[in-house]
């Protein structure tokens, strides 16, 4: 039998905080899979390509 992380009341806070926070919590979930996919999958081509969108992206963001 699995032990519970959370009590219920931690889960329910948790449940109600996210369901308030999609749009945060979206944007954790996606730089969280970023940095673990630079950190354990990306290949030498694939940072390559990375860090010409990321020039690309400070660009944009430098000239808002």
């Amino acid at each position: 039998m699995a032990k519970n992380e959370y009590t219920e009341a931690r889960a329910k806070a948790n449940k109600k905080w996210n369901d308030h926070h999609k749009e945060r919590t979206r944007y954790l979930n996606a730089r969280s899979s970023a940095r673990s996919f630079i950190r354990k999958k990306a290949t030498l081509d694939d940072l390559q390509e990375l860090e010409q969108l990321i020039a690309d992206r400070r660009t944009e963001l430098k000239e808002e």
